[in-house]
């Protein structure tokens, strides 16, 4: 199987050499389950200091991406490859959901473009971009947040990326419920017991029980899940 193939497009892209580094993003290329390549977009700027951004029409406050070094990067990488999306993490785009991410999952190459200042120049979103994904109802200070949580959603999806695989099928999100509570040693601690159930090793009531802690804790957290399951079905 061929490595999913992520291009990063950002003004800060040593914002990224830790997590490349380290953790799961570094375990999927080195297992060769995944390319990340990052690509700083001040390489296409303009003039003798790399421009990337000028003020809004109409005045206000904040900076906006200019145009011509976003079509340049993104121009020339789509010269090279097609891209299943290009993604671009915003406040107004559809909410980023384990649906989608096990969707993106099985693609073969993905791109993101990660806005920074106030915004960028809508002409981007409308010839560029394919794909617009909140990650949640709060700004940040640029994409690259949101891009990180964008690809470890992705690749740990991905069969051999994580080492049990059967951990990422029973998350949150993907049975539409919330995930039950785990323990673990010791089966007393500070005067707190492990439920009597998960001690008997009977696995089809282990299961039952997870099934109706996970439904509980929904309910109680995340009701609006129950909703969207009972109307999706």
């Amino acid at each position: 199987m061929d490595p999913l193939r992520i291009d990063v497009i950002s003004v800060i892209p040593g914002f990224f050499d830790s997590p490349l580094a380290n953790g799961l993003l570094a375990i999927a290329m080195k297992k060769q389950y995944a390319e990340i390549h990052v690509h700083n977009l001040h390489d296409y700027g303009l003039g003798r200091y790399k421009q990337v951004d000028d003020t809004p029409f109409g005045g206000g406050a904040g900076m906006v991406l200019r145009p011509e070094p976003v079509f340049a990067c993104i121009e020339k990488l789509l010269a090279h490859r097609e891209y299943d999306a290009v993604i671009f993490p915003t406040p107004d785009g559809k909410p980023f959901d384990q649906p989608l991410a096990n969707r993106l999952s099985r693609t073969k190459n993905l791109m993101l473009l990660c806005g920074h200042y106030k915004a960028v120049d809508e002409r981007i979103r409308q010839k560029l971009v394919t794909m617009e994904v909140s990650v949640g109802d709060v700004v940040v200070s640029g994409g690259e947040i949101p891009a990180l949580l964008i690809m470890d959603a992705v690749l740990r999806l991905i069969p051999g990326v994580i080492g049990d695989g059967e951990s990422a099928l029973t998350d949150s999100f993907q049975t539409g419920m919330l995930d039950c509570v785990y323990y673990t040693r010791p089966a007393e601690f500070r005067g707190m017991k492990v439920p009597d159930v998960l001690m008997t090793g009977h696995h089809r009531n282990i299961e039952k029980w997870r099934h109706e802690n996970a439904l509980q804790r929904t309910l109680e957290r995340r009701p609006d899940l129950l909703e969207k399951k009972v109307f999706e079905e």
